[in-house]
């Protein structure tokens, strides 16, 4: 039987590069040589187009290329985190060529890397979130002058990873939080500091109907989940969370009004506050980091699904989501 060819795409031309560039090779490194004959495609800083395993040189290979190998691949794993990537663009590219491929479609791409957006779609669904405060550019100066305190966390609205992200007490520190989260996006969220613990939940709703709710992972750290925490192995993962009677059962529920208010397909990481007086969404991952270390592949490990298995669910599901698509006239 021949090979499924699977074309894994990470980098991206964004801030998230280097993660993304973990997670497409830590996919490609799992896919069974037996079963799957990995595409690996890189998206370069610059957003062009690369073939990692071309070492002869470091030369793009070209976007008309890039295309063609896509047209003439079996299914895509989409592994850029952020902006030109897990924002609907790569799911717009594959559905104009007429690829199957992991993950969610366009629009809840869209939606979901916008936390703005996000917390408005989750709120209509009856999904408590932390309140927000959209900050722009322009009005950046006037909103320092009346910075009357915090806490409060500020966080580009368009990016992952944690990327941008800081707290702030002070004029001082709120004006210097401004200014890193500019620098990532032109639009800034502000929310109070919410003193609670840090649970994800991920689910994966099947082709047929089934939905898949792994144990929740919580995070453990001390102040801010920033991207120096995240990735300097300063947070602690603790999975299964300890929770309480009902905890777990309100924040499965919150999880699965979200993940389909957003509409999300395939996998998708809810992070959310668990408070005393319930959960608050926090923010939505349609494209979670997927390294055997990151917090969604640790949540199924603890369901009994290894890293190879859980990319065999992925590239299943991803055919079986799009049966329509014929590789008749790509290959």
């Amino acid at each position: 039987m021949s090979r499924l060819r699977v074309a894994v795409v990470g980098g991206g031309r964004n801030a998230e590069h280097e993660v993304s560039l973990a997670s497409a090779a830590a996919v490609v490194a799992a896919l069974d040589p037996d079963r799957y004959r990995p595409v690996p495609l890189t998206i370069g800083r610059d957003g062009c187009w690369y073939d990692p395993t071309d070492h002869r040189a470091s030369a793009p290979i070209g976007f008309p290329a890039a295309l063609d190998l896509l047209q003439r691949v079996d299914v895509v794993i989409p592994a850029v985190h952020g902006r030109h990537g897990e924002d609907g663009s790569l799911a717009a590219l594959c559905e104009l060529v007429g690829v199957p491929y992991a993950g969610s479609g366009v629009a809840a791409g869209a939606v979901g890397l916008d936390k703005h957006a996000t917390k408005l779609l989750a709120a209509a669904a009856g999904v408590a979130t932390a309140p927000g405060e959209v900050l722009e550019r322009t009005t950046a100066e006037s909103r320092i002058r009346s910075f009357d305190g915090g806490p409060v966390v500020v966080k580009p609205v368009s990016a992952g990873s944690s990327v941008g992200v800081s707290a702030a007490a002070t004029a001082q520190e709120f004006a210097s939080a401004l200014t890193t989260a500019f620098a990532v996006d032109e639009r800034v969220l502000i929310e109070p500091y919410v003193s609670a613990r840090e649970i994800d939940v991920a689910v994966l709703r099947r082709a047929d109907g089934q939905v898949i709710i792994p144990p929740p992972l919580e995070i453990v750290v001390d102040g801010v989940f920033d991207y120096e925490t995240k990735y300097g192995g300063e947070a602690r993962f603790i999975v299964p969370a300890p929770l309480e009677n009902g905890e777990q059962a309100a924040l499965e529920r919150a999880a699965l009004l979200a993940y389909d208010a957003i509409g999300c397909a395939g996998i998708a990481r809810l992070d959310f506050f668990v408070t005393p007086d319930g959960v608050l969404l926090n923010e939505i991952n349609t494209t979670p980091g997927f390294t055997p270390h990151s917090q969604v592949p640790r949540m199924f490990a603890a369901a009994g699904v290894g890293y190879p298995a859980l990319v065999d669910l992925v590239i299943t599901e991803a055919l079986a989501s799009h049966p329509a698509v014929s590789n008749a006239g790509r290959r």
